[in-house]
């Protein structure tokens, strides 16, 4: 197989000009050939002159002669991906191995698992995600708050209600088996290839449905409302768990629990679990209309059928305030939405169907906070979180109504009383308020500095008729609890398997899919197969 890189198409281009193309590159004639495309992006450097950008692999054949006759620096041989080598332990499994947390980190760890011989036991404190979905529905509705069945808890984790995003900047094989695997499941063709690829929320809770169907249907057996309040150990290994009460015992566990489990980390910390508390960052989620940022990205190409909703990813280092701001999380053509779990706090993130069609783009406009800024001990950045989402609650006068202001309003300290020409996405409701006396000024200042920087990257960023949604405050888990670097396990509690972005391990779907992978091949690895 033949790789071939840098091959560009305009945008309005017939896709048929590509096999011309490769044709021209190869130098080939009338020899029989098959490509498939492995990489898609677009190049939006030059506005009046956007291209689609194509990695390709190639089957032809006598390719090492076609290489050395071409001798292009874009045309390489394929090599194949050395995979992972699955090493199988010998140590007889007397006791179940349980999997805590079905988001992404729970669900692939138990899938790999149940695919490789095991037959684990997948434990989620909230809803299966069509159950969920109903009171998340509810929620978004009404205002009425389920703490056990949320957009944090149940089926699928918090990225069950998301954009579905799937990039990552780490370099890992598993990547491709990630995708596969979604794929595999429902995901659509364009994931395998494209640069920024997703699945959106609507497509990803069908998804995430097949794989917990495989997982069962391998022998592995699935336990939603299931809430595990205390763990076991014996001789410095975990021997059991509680769900609600009820023990099981378990030779080892993997710990993907979701950055949301608050409960779970207090009792964790109260028995003993090594556990620190860690960066993350806070602030507003950040809206605009999806055409204005179509055309700071795209000129006079906006409207173009194929370039869809654009996206951006932004920076900011203030050194006044020394605090970096950035944007995160970036859901073109979405919606702001209600992430509570607990009662009378305000949390918002972002959402968009697979089309990425409606009105608004959003992203969270976030500036990193640490361990200096927080209470002392492993949860001070929880209560850290806790104190501005109550805030928020309370700033949007009760009932889950979300507080908003005007970029303008923000940045003159002026509470909003009019909503100009953007209309706020969230519901159930929002309050116009002056988030700019919210966060503490460190946060605040560098917001207002971060607005101002942005907009001359992303001409129309500070619109004064943007609207600032409060609050984004879990943009990762504020805790990591410590594990052994080699094994992968606690270093306060043998057999059990801290991982995910809960763990203080990952960010985002993939990275915390491939984190979950991990912690099951170290359980492979010591354990024979069940039959």
């Amino acid at each position: 197989m033949i790789v071939i890189s840098n091959l560009k198409l305009g945008i309005d281009d017939d896709m048929d000009i590509l096999s011309h193309k490769i044709r021209k590159k190869l130098k080939l004639r009338d020899q029989q050939m098959k490509f498939k495309i492995i990489k898609e992006s677009v190049d939006a450097r030059k506005k009046t002159r956007i291209s689609f950008v194509y990695q390709v692999m190639v089957e032809v054949k006598d390719e090492k002669s076609i290489i050395q006759y071409v001798n292009d620096s874009n045309v390489s041989l394929y090599e194949e991906p050395k995979q992972p080598k699955m090493i199988y332990g010998i140590k007889d499994l007397k006791e179940r191995i349980a999997v805590i947390g079905s988001g992404p980190c729970g669900l692939f760890a138990a899938y790999t698992l149940a695919v490789n011989g095991f037959k684990p036991l997948l434990i989620e404190r909230g809803k299966d995600v069509d159950s969920r979905s109903e009171d998340v529905e509810s929620f978004w509705k009404e205002g009425i708050l389920n703490p056990a069945s949320n957009v944090q808890f149940g089926e699928g984790g918090a990225g069950t209600f998301s954009d579905g995003k799937l990039t990552t900047r780490i370099k890992d094989i598993r990547v491709n088996s990630v995708l596969n695997t979604l794929h595999k499941m429902g995901a659509p063709d364009d994931i395998i290839y494209s640069h920024r690829p997703h699945i959106g929320t609507d497509i990803l809770r069908n998804v995430v449905k097949k794989i917990r169907n495989e997982i069962i249907a391998l022998g592995g057996e699935v336990r939603f409302e299931s809430k595990v309040d205390k763990i076991e150990e014996k001789d410095g290994n975990i021997c059991a768990i509680w769900i609600d009460g009820e023990k099981v015992n378990v030779q080892a566990a993997v710990l993907a629990i979701g950055h949301s489990a608050r409960d779970t980390y207090k009792m964790l910390d109260s028995f003993g679990l090594k556990m620190i508390a860690k960066p993350f960052a806070v602030g507003f989620r950040i809206e605009h209309p999806q055409k204005l940022i179509n055309k700071a990205q795209y000129n006079e190409n906006y409207n173009h059928p194929r370039l869809g909703s654009a996206d951006y990813q932004l920076t900011y280092k203030s050194d006044m305030q020394n605090r970096s701001a950035y944007t995160f999380c970036m859901c073109p053509g979405g919606l702001v939405i209600g992430s509570s779990s607990d009662e009378k706090e305000i949390v918002v993130n972002g959402m968009s169907f697979h089309a990425r069609n409606l009105e608004n783009a959003n992203s969270a406009l976030v500036v990193n906070v640490t361990p200096q800024d927080f209470n002392p001990g492993a949860l001070g950045g929880i209560e850290f979180q806790k104190k501005y989402e109550r805030m928020a609650y309370d700033f949007g006068g009760g009932g889950y109504k979300a507080p908003v202001q005007r970029v303008d309003d923000f940045m003159n300290s002026v509470k909003t009383s009019t909503i100009g020409s953007i209309r706020p996405s969230y519901t159930p409701g929002f309050k116009g308020s002056d988030l700019s006396t919210l966060y503490p000024d460190y946060i605040t200042k560098t917001l207002k500095e971060s607005i101002i920087a942005m907009d001359k990257k992303l001409h129309g960023f500070a619109h004064p008729d943007a609207i600032l949604t409060g609050v984004e405050t879990r943009s990762s888990s504020a805790v990591r609890i410590l594990r052994d670097e080699e094994t992968m396990e606690s270093v306060s509690l043998k057999g059990l398997y801290p991982a995910g972005e809960g763990s203080g391990y990952a960010g985002g779907i993939v990275t915390s899919a491939i984190d979950g992978i991990k912690a099951a091949e170290k359980i492979i690895a010591k354990y024979r197969k069940q039959i």
